[in-house]
């Protein structure tokens, strides 16, 4: 039953890095993996030198330093690829890191809009500068030709990078949908408090599919009670799984999107933080009554339950207000559906074509 896929991560075909590098922001980059491969790569001539703090012996740490680098020689990588694919855009840095020029970011778009064939899913923790980046095309692209939300800033940025020649090959529609269909735009909460400061700036971007990573899960998030204002909106309560406003003595600017599919994953690696069950099987009730798609990714490395929520054997952690369970799946990442409790063997796709 177990469905990892290529490059280890359930929910994706492939991985494309035309940035490396980036820098913590949350809680949730504790852990942070992309670090951990980074450290390990990061010497003399490797991918990531330079890209990761050094000690004070000069060797390098599990942290990233905030240095972006545009990877150039691996920008078109996606128009080679003849079979269709799912794409996960920047596994090892954020494509909104504010070191990403609006340029850059456009050409990587420019890619995703030539390649048509492939679905490129695109997270990240700065949604707030993903959105300021969607408001510069609108206005570069008004600026161009006098029609807002085409292909042409994009185009043109991709044309900055690679030339004519190739431009002229792969570009041919600078009228062609926007937001591009084929991309999907999501981002990363791993708690209520930042669920509530990213959610709200990810709604109002335009994307043809919106979702969210609740990985590494490290509290409770209610979705459809999300507080705008704390992202600087006037919208009050958000429900995020309809785009409704839940307060509605709160006045309505410009009304949100809502979130087409949600990802759930416990933390996994050395120090991994507890990931309570409870808090899946809480979104999957939400998701499930509002219609969005979920997809259960992997339980980490510690995940804990109410008794007997677990299969198999268990052992009751002490001091605990409450007898909660703990169990060490066999699998590593927790991410053997064989191992999990039957309601967490969840994984949707949202409603379009992958």
């Amino acid at each position: 039953m177990s469905d990892q896929r290529k490059g280890g991560i359930a929910w994706t075909d492939h991985t494309w890095n035309p940035i490396r590098g980036c820098s913590r922001v949350s809680a949730g980059c504790e852990n942070c993996y992309a670090e951990q491969v980074a450290r390990r790569w990061s010497g003399p001539g490797q991918p990531y030198e330079g890209l990761v703090r050094l000690d004070k012996d000069g060797k390098s740490k599990a942290q990233w330093n905030g240095r972006v680098k545009f990877i150039a020689e691996h920008l078109t990588d996606p128009l080679r690829w003849t079979r269709p694919r799912t794409v996960f855009v920047n596994s090892m840095s954020d494509l909104f890191h504010d070191n990403v020029s609006f340029s850059e970011i456009a050409a990587i778009f420019g890619v995703m809009a030539a390649s048509p064939r492939h679905t490129f899913q695109v997270l990240t923790k700065r949604p707030a500068r993903a959105r300021a980046f969607f408001e510069w095309v609108a206005a570069q692209d008004a600026g161009l030709d006098g029609t807002a939300g085409r292909l042409h800033c994009v185009f043109e940025a991709l044309r900055a990078e690679v030339g004519e020649e190739l431009h002229r090959e792969h570009c041919a529609d600078p009228d062609g949908p926007w937001p591009l269909p084929n991309v999907w735009l999501g981002v990363s909460v791993e708690d209520q408090k930042n669920a509530n400061q990213r959610i709200p700036h990810l709604l109002a971007c335009p994307a043809a599919v919106r979702w969210v990573s609740y990985e590494p899960a490290l509290g409770p998030v209610d979705f459809r009670h999300i507080d705008a204002d704390s992202a600087g909106h006037e919208w009050g309560q958000i429900d995020s799984l309809t785009g409704r406003n839940t307060d509605m003595g709160r006045p309505w600017h410009d009304a949100p999107g809502k979130l087409d599919w949600i990802v759930i994953g416990g933390e996994s690696g050395t120090g991994a933080r507890p990931f309570d069950l409870a808090w899946a099987r809480s979104v999957l009730s939400q998701a499930r009554k509002a219609g969005t798609a979920c997809f259960v990714k992997q339980l980490g490395a510690n995940a804990t339950d109410p008794p007997n929520g677990l299969c198999g054997a268990a052992t009751v952690v002490p001091d605990h207000a409450e007898a909660i369970i703990s169990k060490r799946l066999k699998d590593r990442k927790g991410g053997d559906m064989d191992e999990w409790p039957e309601n967490l063997r969840v994984r949707e796709w949202p409603g379009v074509t992958k």
